[in-house]
């Protein structure tokens, strides 16, 4: 399989006309670069792509970036300027250049950069986002070299948004508009924005020439295509409108040329399955030829092609398309590209009257659709996966996606102010059904509007659209992070009288210059202009600008728009009267600690304890400028926040072994994370058939950045927190879910479904002491009549995406009852239902448990359950066993000798009652060690506060 920048490697070098000379192409990563700062008398070895701390880190210059304090320790590095430079080998000589069109093609330069070929000064450039396309024809005709010098100079990000922000017409905003961790002044560059700083990520400020480059000569008669843009949509799709399912497809493609198109240039593709069988070919019409760009379309029978459906609802279908640009019988581009055949919309709407009378509150939709259907988005937030992207490798993408689809998600939000997602990502993502939602990358922070910046903007908006557009997994545009629900709203409160000015700057930005690129490229993805807003209060295909957002126009009693969520109160962390009821979730979470064998990647051992000053550096949830979050006490921030809730909720560890109490530490704060996340997922999957029809949940975060307390569920090196299995759990298509409201003490216990057609199933109900013996008393009714206490088995029928009420209790006055202790016992719900999987015809049967406590774990009765566990080799599993009584959070551990192999179990962080006995199957995600199936152990919430 050959990833878009494979193709534009392997086929814009295109064939020749007759017997002219072909085009010479030269990969940059081939040549031998140095790495040089005279002033501080380094010069090492360099690379293509690479970042200046990887080459230095590479060289012995420096140490490992992500140890220790590194990320303190190494700022002179992102305050230095520095150089690339390589004496090129391979390039034509002067005198066969004559007729040669010579280029420098970056696909990524990061940032600011001065670049000189054969000692002329050739481009400056200033956006790490935007594909640089360089004609130094006349400079390689004069230049006499037999190896003429490149020469690549970065200045220092931090010093030049300083700069930036310093001149006399500089932009300006209310004080804490911009929020910032380490660097400030992001907001005037085109830079990753977290590689100033972020609370969950470190602020290297890193540069260099981090994605591919080459050197290219084409002759007068070839072309060279450094970029374009497949897009497949239904007739008569416009974006953001859902479309007719019932109508062909049109294919469409626009290709760039380094150089030109010749007049007369035609068009003509074909479009082969996987097995490369050709299903259709033909030409495409309405040809439209620019010079450096040239478009056509034709409309493929929709009969002929399968569709192409996230995980979980149906096969991922993909096709390769080629499309060659031709004349006078000759060839003169050929791109291939694979793709899908989909329709996926961000379904905005008005509240139609059908859904009234289905009592859905008015208001507006704020769900996507995928051929046609709503679904229930289940999913996290993607950030950047390291602060060196060069690092990044397809397989460890491919990995981390294995994971996500293991934990039952079909979306990515791919998070704004990091940086756009490589091909290779989009890859994945289309192979293994996992929606992404994309952004640009803008985010908690007001930008410039000047003539420079935006045009600047408007060429990366559309370099990054045409490069990603063909991608199946591409579900959204937006615009960027959290802008209509922290900026705009910071602004209106410490300046309200600047208010317009500041609005109709963001417009500026967001509707006038990002939103044309989207839609002067692609008829088949929604476009908006924050990730957290309230919808349209209009949208107009026939005004310029279709969009009118709602911002804060809002009739009362009626919903609109996602939310976010970050609440740092532990005490209501519980609480569901505090949990945001919207349309859709977007971003909610707590921050944990990483395992003790992630930090000792990172950390050295006389630093691993709890309050100790690495970690809690490492740490970079602290009060930071221009962060508009107030539900919290800044006093108590970052370390804080982690233990005032593990004391409050869940044993306190107390272990004599200093590195062993730690370590539990670091669990205990996992659990609470995990039980909170479980605790609103479960709220927000309920209201899929509550008023709000809620219908989707992505969390903060999917991963980590590095080794630090951070929001993520999977660790910088691949283990799963105990978040990831939990949200792996709750994520199932059918569940069942205990919602405790603490104003009225009501119990209520939910079957909900993601599921497209009627489940119908039974849910045993009760109540066990940690003894493991059955508790006796009366429960209330709900679609079922329940009458014993100790394990009443409820029918219940469950419509499509939606949530039926099981059973009711009163626990305030079960607390009343004669032989009631809270603390002596939990609630257990097991569901067994019978329904059909999405795009299925077979039926399945679908079983899940779920528990709620009454009284905090940490005053609990909890006994010695006895947890006993041994490996099963047939099988590739583990067999747990409960012999004394009942264990929750029941966890499987990896031996701390066997911390080189990560393995991820198919269940973890479970409930065992007394006698029961758990198979649990496993896979190794990376690594090995001998043996160490022999040394896994097992343990629950009562080992976590016992003694050694």
């Amino acid at each position: 399989m050959r990833t878009l920048l494979a193709v534009h490697v392997a086929l814009a070098a295109l064939a020749q006309l007759g017997g002219a000379t072909t085009t010479h192409s030269l990969d940059l990563s081939d040549q031998v670069w140095r790495l040089q700062n005279l002033p501080l008398n380094i010069s090492v070895p360099g690379s293509v792509p690479s970042q200046v701390h990887l080459d230095l880190y590479k060289a012995q210059v420096i140490g490992d970036p992500y140890f220790g304090l590194n990320d303190f320790n190494l700022r002179w590095i992102a305050l230095s300027n520095w150089t690339y430079v390589s004496a090129i080998e391979g390039l034509e000589p002067p005198s066969k250049t004559a007729n040669l069109k010579t280029y420098l093609l970056f696909n990524g330069l990061d940032t600011f950069a001065d670049v000189s070929f054969c000692g002329t000064h050739v481009a400056t450039t200033n956006n790490q986002f935007r594909q640089w396309r360089l004609d130094i024809s006349d400079v390689a005709r004069a230049c006499h070299a037999e190896k003429p010098e490149l020469e690549v100079t970065f200045a220092s990000a931090p010093d030049m948004a300083a700069n930036l922000a310093s001149q006399p017409d500089a932009e300006t905003w209310p004080w804490g508009i911009e929020g910032w961790f380490e660097f400030p002044h992001r907001a005037f560059i085109r830079k990753e924005q977290s590689d100033f700083g972020w609370d969950w990520g470190p602020a290297f400020a890193p540069a260099g020439i981090w994605q591919k480059a080459w050197i290219v000569q084409v002759p007068e008669d070839n072309v060279y295509v450094p970029n374009s843009v497949l897009d497949i949509y239904r007739h008569g799709q416009l974006n953001n409108i859902p479309p007719s399912q019932d109508t062909d497809w049109v294919l469409n493609c626009s290709i760039d040329a380094l150089n030109s198109f010749p007049h007369g240039a035609q068009m003509k593709y074909a479009i082969k399955d996987a097995a490369g069988h050709v299903v259709t070919k033909g030409h495409l019409t309405n040809i439209s030829n620019a010079g450096d760009v040239i478009s056509g379309s034709t409309t493929l029978d929709a009969t002929r092609y399968k569709l192409w459906w996230p995980a979980g609802m149906g096969a991922q279908t993909l096709y390769n398309v080629t499309v060659d640009v031709i004349r006078d019988n000759k060839t003169l581009a050929s791109v291939t590209k694979r793709t899908g055949f989909r329709t996926i919309v961000l379904n905005l709407g008005e509240i139609s009257e059908r859904q009234l009378a289905q009592g859905i509150a008015p208001g507006n939709n704020w769900h996507f659709e995928i051929n046609g259907h709503e679904f229930y988005a289940k999913g996290s937030n993607f950030i950047p996966p390291d602060a060196f992207w060069p690092r990044v490798t397809a397989e460890r993408i491919r990995s981390l996606f294995r994971s996500v689809v293991a934990g039952n998600q079909n979306m990515l939000r791919v998070w704004a102010s990091g940086a756009y997602s490589p091909d290779f990502m989009y890859d994945a993502a289309d192979e293994m059904g996992i929606l992404l939602w994309s952004e640009f990358e803008f985010g908690d922070a007001l930008y410039p509007v000047t003539a420079d910046f935006l045009e600047n903007v408007r060429q990366e908006a559309v370099y990054q659209v045409r490069r990603t557009n063909h991608h199946p997994s591409l579900a959204l545009w937006a615009g960027g992070n959290e802008l209509e629900s922290l900026e705009l709203p910071g602004v209106n409160r410490s300046a309200p009288d600047q208010y317009d000015r500041y609005l109709h700057e963001y417009e500026t930005l967001f509707l006038e210059t990002l939103l044309p690129a989207v839609y002067g490229n692609s008829r088949s993805i929604t476009y908006i202009p924050s990730s957290t807003e309230n919808g349209y209060l209009s949208f107009n295909w026939s005004r310029p600008i279709p969009i009118i957002q709602r911002y804060n126009n809002k009739t009362e009693g009626s919903l609109y728009g996602d939310t976010d969520h970050y609440n740092y109160n532990y005490s209501e962390a519980f609480d569901l009267d505090t949990y945001p009821v919207g349309r859709f979730a977007n971003e909610f979470g707590f921050h944990s600690m990483p395992s003790l064998e992630t930090w000792r990647e990172a950390i050295p051992e006389d630093e691993l304890y709890f309050n100790s000053s690495t970690i809690m550096l490492r740490n970079h949830h602290y009060p930071a400028g221009g962060l508009n979050i107030t539900n919290y006490d800044n006093s108590s921030k970052g370390m804080a926040e982690m233990t005032m809730a593990v004391q409050k909720y869940y044993p306190t560890p107390n272990k004599s072994d200093p590195i062993g109490n730690f370590s539990s530490w670091c669990h205990a704060t996992q659990i609470f994370q995990a039980d909170f996340y479980k605790s609103q997922i479960q709220f927000y999957r309920a209201g899929s058939g509550g008023r709000e029809r809620q219908l989707g949940s992505l969390y903060w975060q999917l991963e980590d950045i590095w080794q630090a307390p951070t929001w993520a569920g999977i660790e910088y090196s691949g283990r799963w927190k105990v978040l990831h299995n939990i949200a792996k759990d709750i994520y199932q298509p059918v569940i069942v879910a205990p919602l405790f409201n603490q104003s009225s003490g009501i119990l209520n216990v939910y079957a909900i479904s993601d599921l497209w057609k009627e489940v119908n199933g039974s849910a045993t109900v009760g109540w066990i002491g940690w003894d493991g013996r059955r508790l006796n008393h009366t429960v209330g009714g709900g679609q079922g009549s329940a009458s014993a206490f100790g394990e009443t088995t409820l029918q219940f029928t469950v419509g499509a995406i939606n949530t039926t009420l099981i059973t009711s209790i009163n626990i305030t006055k079960l607390a009343e009852t004669e032989g009631f202790n809270a603390k002596d016992c939990l609630f257990v719900a097991n569901l067994t239902a019978t329904g059909t999987p999405i795009n299925s015809d077979a039926t399945k049967t679908y079983q899940h448990t779920n528990i709620f406590t009454p009284t905090p774990l940490s005053e609990a009765s909890l006994i010695d359950p006895g947890l006993t566990v041994r490996h099963k080799k047939v099988q590739g599993s583990f067999e747990v066993i409960a012999k004394n009584g009942a264990a929750a959070w029941t966890w499987l551990r990896v031996s701390a000798q066997d911390s080189s192999v990560i393995v991820a179990f198919e269940e973890n962080a479970f409930l065992l009652k007394k006698g029961q006995t758990k198979t649990v199957p496993y896979t190794i995600l990376s690594g090995s060690s001998p043996g160490w199936e022999g040394r896994v152990t097992a343990d629950s919430i009562y080992g976590l506060g016992r003694p050694d």
